[in-house]
């Protein structure tokens, strides 16, 4: 890990210390709290919908594309929203041109597993239900948001029902039952999570039910018939043997899986706009969104080491 990378550790460290103590109520309170000052570009519309029961926000950008990105959050199944994420997905829709449909999903422990896929799965036949073909919808998701996109692909899989485009998924939160090796090899430099706290949400989520469930922890799902996957990943996180598991046995079933390890960076690390690899990682997920959606879009370069079917 090279210096700048530990310096924007320490400093993310900083402003996420404190932020898994407590009740879960002080926990959403205190993720309020530290985005309520973002503002949103001007040329950046919201509106509230009802997707079949489940409240979203409509993010749509100036000469928007006619694709949409099904957005769903993080926060380990037990926090955030569409508005405390409103800043990542502010920079998704601006880089893809895409309109996004964020969910808000229910949370547990209130509704645990599963009413969360319930949801997803909703607000993706909603949308088809707007006549926007399948493969004209892209699911994204971050941390428990891309271990829930990738459920919920299994998930319509199993019902018959058409597969999107493909999936981006950063920092997905892949296994429940938290059998990675990088939980414990890369604990000491994760600066936002701990593999405490990951098990205190995971018994919220998952409750009674068995934590290799596939469509609890994908990991465990079969993935063939799945489309294009792009994962992107930071060396300096716990969920670390998360994505790269996941992107193996995906490739192992045939799927077309990008993985892209971004040395040094932490868990979300897109949604750190200082940092030069959130840009970096925003270009290649442009990129991805335009080759799935056969639009047009300029080439890029990254620096990133990305595995892509099995070469590396």
């Amino acid at each position: 890990m090279n210096i700048r990378a530990k310096l924007s550790n320490r400093l993310i460290a900083g402003l996420m210390t404190g932020w898994s103590k407590g009740s879960v109520a002080e926990q959403r309170a205190r993720q309020a709290r530290a985005t309520r000052y973002v503002r949103l570009p001007p040329t950046l519309r919201r509106r509230p919908v009802d997707a079949a029961g489940v409240p979203a926000v409509w993010f749509e950008p100036d000469n928007a594309a006619t694709s949409v990105l099904l957005y769903l959050h993080g926060g380990a199944y037990v926090m955030g929203s569409s508005d405390v994420y409103r800043d990542l997905l502010a920079r998704l829709v601006n880089a893809t041109q895409l309109p996004a449909l964020a969910l808000d999903y229910r949370l547990a422990p209130e509704d645990p597993y599963p009413a969360a896929l319930e949801d997803a799965v909703a607000g993706y036949r909603w949308l088809l239900a707007q006549d926007i073909p399948a493969g004209r919808i892209l699911i994204a998701g971050d941390s428990a948001g891309g271990g829930l996109a990738l459920a919920t692909l299994v998930a319509l899989r199993e019902t018959g029902a058409p597969l999107p485009a493909g999936a981006i998924c950063l920092s997905p939160w892949t296994d429940l039952a938290l059998t990675g090796d990088s939980l414990r090899s890369q604990a000491r430099v994760d600066p936002i999570l701990t593999p405490r706290s990951l098990a205190q949400y995971a018994q919220y989520y998952a409750g009674d039910h068995d934590r290799t469930a596939p469509l609890i922890s994908p990991l465990y799902a079969e993935f063939t018939g799945l489309p294009p996957l792009l994962i992107q990943v930071g060396t300096a996180e716990i969920l670390l043997d998360d994505a790269r598991r996941c992107a193996d046995k995906a490739r192992a079933a045939g799927v077309d899986v990008t993985l892209a390890v971004w040395e040094g960076m932490c868990h979300v690390f897109q949604m750190f706009a200082f940092l030069p690899e959130t840009k970096e990682a925003l270009g290649q997920i442009a990129a991805f969104t335009a080759q799935r959606l056969m639009t047009k879009l300029a080439p890029i370069s990254s620096p990133v080491v990305t595995i892509t079917n099995g070469s590396t």
